[in-house]
């Protein structure tokens, strides 16, 4: 897959994720009947190591490769600890903007 097509999924599949981290707590509070489930954070957490593995052979640049991994690394705490002791951490938040940051930087400097 394309450099630029990592970026644009990557780019989308944080995004999501950073706006489901913001509004489903929201919407814990209004009384729908819904529940958090955890899955939906090991879905993004799958696609972003997925996503950052195949960019992340390529790039020459070491802090840049360090910015996407410590940023799925976040993540996967994150999602760690949601599974293993029902804690919410505020880590996804950054692991979050740091992928979204890490694509945006990646897209701009290879001018696809």
């Amino acid at each position: 897959m394309k450099s630029r097509i990592l970026d644009l999924i990557g780019i989308s599949a944080a995004t999501l994720c950073l706006i489901h981290c913001i509004v489903f707590p929201l919407l814990m509070v209004i009384p729908l009947g819904i529940s958090h489930n955890p899955l939906i954070d090991l879905m993004f957490l799958i696609i972003g190591i997925a996503v950052v593995f195949r960019i992340t052979k390529k790039i020459r640049s070491a802090r840049l490769r360090f910015l996407f991994w410590i940023s799925v690394s976040l993540i996967a705490i994150s999602v760690s600890l949601d599974f293993l002791f029902h804690v919410h951490s505020g880590l996804m938040y950054f692991g979050a903007a740091g992928l979204i940051t890490a694509h945006l930087i990646h897209f701009k400097k290879h001018r696809h």
